[in-house]
């Protein structure tokens, strides 16, 4: 059964929100979905995971992992890991093979991980190493999230080129309706569809507060998820 990373065309496009909706998906269809997001920054947690989006994502999988496995790199600030880690008060460095490994382990646990990654696809890492760069070291198809803001086609038409570029296997986009006075949901899909050459899978509404039970019944019923087992 495959894996996927998500990723989508900027921060803040909804990726943490489809993410725990296609795991909680997956979940209610009998598969023993996994999540991983290895690198998660912003204000720390009080209690449990240091990240709010890894508390969401395990708790929309259903899954006890230990943080260390879903979330090797925490950054306290919000920022790439690049940028974090040039930050004095930082105590992180990246490692890629830690990584790896975690996502092996965590792979010898479960049927399928979902990978959920930070910012965009050219997201820096390290200095020439990018979120593109770990996708493609993880081996993972990838999922890529956009959303209905009008400028849009223009990330998403240059988050495509760059996947095509770095060899990026694409299962298909979704769109995620954050802006109500955007797009129009059916125009923007034959436009991305026709302009990228490639598949959107499908679409969220606008969603006020975070339901994993209500995110997950759309994907249920309106996503072509067969498409991604």
């Amino acid at each position: 059964m495959k894996s996927y990373f998500i990723t989508g065309t900027d921060t803040e496009v909804g990726k943490t929100w489809f993410a725990a909706g296609l795991a909680r998906a997956f979940h209610n269809m009998g598969i023993d979905v996994g999540i991983m997001k290895p690198f998660a920054a912003g204000e720390k947690q009080n209690i449990g995971f240091k990240s709010e989006d890894v508390k969401i994502l395990a708790n929309s999988a259903n899954v006890n992992d230990p943080e260390e496995l879903v979330n090797p790199h925490f950054f306290p600030i919000p920022a790439s890991p690049y940028t974090a880690t040039k930050n004095s008060d930082v105590k992180v460095t990246v490692d890629i093979d830690l990584i790896l490994r975690n996502f092996k382990k965590l792979s010898d646990m479960h049927d399928m991980i979902l990978v959920e990654g930070m910012g965009g696809i050219m997201t820096p890492v390290l200095k020439n190493y990018y979120i593109a760069d770990l996708i493609n070291v993880m081996d993972l198809d990838s999922i890529i999230v956009t959303q209905t803001r009008i400028g849009t086609l223009n990330h998403t038409i240059m988050t495509c080129m760059m996947a095509k570029k770095y060899g990026i296997r694409i299962s298909g986009i979704v769109i995620n309706t954050i802006d109500s006075q955007g797009y129009d949901i059916d125009v923007l899909k034959d436009d991305i569809e026709d302009l990228t050459g490639l598949y959107v899978i499908g679409s969220l509404p606008l969603i006020a507060k975070f339901d994993v039970e209500k995110i997950s019944k759309i994907i249920e019923n309106d996503f072509d998820l067969k498409s991604l087992i």
